[in-house]
């Protein structure tokens, strides 16, 4: 009975030593609602949204999007009112998705000169040559590509 008594009041003793923080104040919720950053979008958001160049001017729709080997978004593929296919960097693009559309910084005359493909001829997005015109076209510089070796155990 003396082990159990001496425990009891030493671990009294212990806990009577520590200190007592008062619990975190209440935290004021705000009654706005939660926008998202501008950076972060859903496929479907983007997949349809109108393009749009200087002017105003509509040159299609976000047809498709193109992927590296790494997972990020590389390019947009426009299809144009012509049944033609551009490819638009991804960076290149300025977004309005409550309006669902995307503005490019072209003029008519550059969008006339605009190099474009058709659903059975797709360029290789990838090659040094083809990445580096046209990221040019848009006035940007291709970020390095990073390549994922994936092996099979």
């Amino acid at each position: 009975m003396l082990k159990y008594t001496l425990r009891a009041t030493t671990a009294a003793a212990l806990l009577s030593a520590v200190p007592v923080f008062a619990a975190d104040p209440p935290r004021v919720v705000s009654a706005q609602p939660v926008v998202a950053a501008s950076s972060s979008f859903r496929a479907k958001q983007v997949l349809g949204t109108k393009i749009l160049i200087a002017g105003n001017t509509a040159i299609g729709t976000v047809e498709d999007l193109v992927f590296d080997d790494a997972g990020n978004l590389e390019y947009l593929i426009v299809s144009t009112d012509a049944n033609k296919l551009v490819s638009v960097p991804w960076d290149a693009a300025k977004w309005d998705l409550e309006k669902k559309v995307g503005t490019l910084n072209l003029t008519v005359d550059q969008y006339k000169t605009i190099p474009t493909f058709t659903a059975t001829t797709y360029p290789s997005f990838y090659t040094p040559v083809y990445r580096t015109q046209t990221y040019k076209f848009y006035g940007l510089t291709p970020r390095e590509l990073r390549r994922i070796e994936r092996r099979i155990p």
